[in-house]
């Protein structure tokens, strides 16, 4: 009975499969493998449920099962923690109060030069954006909404292209430590920014590349860095260090932020709202210039990786341009609470609004397309309200001077078509009244 079962289910899907690739011959390339892409989840997924029914109709067992830590799923199914995202799952994640943060002064980047959350990419398969010596692959996880590349291995995996960095940008994204290849313990990871020797492909070696700056986390968590350059003349200025304490030490399957702030040469470091380094000659002039971020040995799971211009100059586009338009303001998927990585911006916001306290400003936020209409517009006024009340309640700016408002989707600043222009289009303004 079971492989009748088994086989009518078969026939069935593959039925469905055939009736939908012939209706979706003469659809562009592009549009055509994000059908095909969605439709074998789909099918995926009835397989996955047919042969559970069976299963437990043969066993008796209709007892719910615990999801494992990673999996392999549809990425509807999941939001994206980001920042402003406008996924629909809710994050179930404690996260520490905004007082936590309070000697966090990270303020990120402008204008996204590059965003990743691998939402593009189909679950299983290696990320598009990126490439490899070993091996990775786009998960899904019970632990933290999203899409994450998962690796576990001893080689490394690195952005493709090279990246166009200016002499100042930050960068950010999460990360998840897990098991290593013995499936038990933590076995840390590490991260390189670097300048790249050989552009098409891996720079191997115990210091590849022309020179760059490492952050590793130990297989025990301990979190350290260092510099490593090329030529006689750079070769003196390596730098490098680690930082003990048990409330710096990484965990496995615990979600960190890290933030990174480049300077020319100075590289400032951030672990959650802990400043773990700060190097001011990192990149000594002349000698090495990053273009390339690379992820390697170890496991992990990453996510949210976020590139971006340095910080802009708030005064000067709130008070005399009129308005200030910031991307470093941060919410959970489908959330309107402003979460404890925003400090950095909003005390910068509300110093400014301290100190000329006849301005009044409005504070509008934005979504990208993602999702219903009406949801994102009421979810874009929701969040405009959060910051105003947190304006009020942590930084002591007066409520009769701040209004809200929110335009959900209606006004994007670029088209919602790649994970980094929806990371553009979310987003919150301060415009002067």
């Amino acid at each position: 009975m079971k492989a009748l079962v088994v086989t009518f289910l078969a026939f069935f899907l593959c039925g469905l499969w055939i009736d939908v690739s012939a209706q979706i011959i003469n659809v562009p390339k592009r549009v055509q493998n994000k059908v095909v892409n969605r439709v074998n989840h789909k099918i995926d997924r009835g397989i996955d449920k047919g042969l559970d029914a069976i299963e437990d109709s043969i066993t008796g067992n209709n007892k719910k099962t615990t999801t494992p830590a990673t999996q392999k799923t549809d990425p509807k199914q999941t939001g994206t923690t980001t920042a402003a995202s406008d996924a629909k799952v809710d994050s179930k994640q404690d996260q520490p109060a905004m007082q936590t943060y309070s000697k966090y002064d990270f303020v990120p980047g402008e204008k996204v030069i590059f965003y990743e959350d691998f939402s593009q990419d189909a679950i299983g398969d290696f990320p598009a954006l990126w490439n490899t010596n070993g091996s990775a692959e786009v998960v899904t996880t019970n632990l933290y909404p999203g899409n994450w590349m998962r690796f576990i291995m001893r080689e490394c995996v690195w952005t493709d292209a090279l990246l166009k960095l200016p002499d100042n940008y930050t960068i950010e994204y999460d990360v998840i430590p897990i098991a290593g290849e013995d499936k038990k313990n933590m076995a840390g990871w590490n991260m390189r920014l670097m300048q790249a020797r050989n552009v098409k492909s891996w720079d191997h070696g115990t210091v590849p590349g022309q020179g760059g700056y490492w952050f590793s986390v130990e297989y025990y968590g301990r979190p350290s860095y260092g510099t490593w350059l090329y030529g006689s003349e750079c070769e003196q200025l390596k730098t490098g260090s680690y930082k003990d304490g048990e409330e710096f030490k990484e965990k496995i399957n615990q979600k960190y932020h890290i933030a990174i702030w480049v300077q020319k040469t100075r590289v400032r470091l951030y672990q959650d709202q802990n400043k773990l380094f700060d190097s001011p000659k990192a990149f000594p002039t002349g000698c090495v210039k990053p273009d390339r971020l690379r992820f390697e040995e170890g496991a992990a799971m990453i996510s949210n990786i976020r590139i971006a211009v340095g910080a802009p100059d708030m005064r000067n586009k709130l008070m005399t341009e009129g308005k200030l338009v910031t991307y470093g303001i941060y919410f959970d998927v489908n959330k309107d609470v402003v979460k404890p990585e925003s400090y950095g911006t909003l005390k910068e916001i509300a110093a400014i609004l301290n100190e000329v306290p006849d301005v009044k400003v409005k504070i509008v936020g934005h979504t990208d397309s993602d999702g219903a209409d009406a949801a994102n517009l009421d979810l874009s006024k929701r969040r405009a309200a959060s910051v105003k009340n947190e304006l009020v309640k942590s930084f002591n700016v007066k409520a009769d001077r701040l209004v809200t408002d929110g335009l959900g989707e209606s006004q994007p600043v670029a088209p919602n078509y790649t994970p980094a222009n929806k990371a553009l289009n979310r987003r919150v303004e301060f415009i002067k009244m």
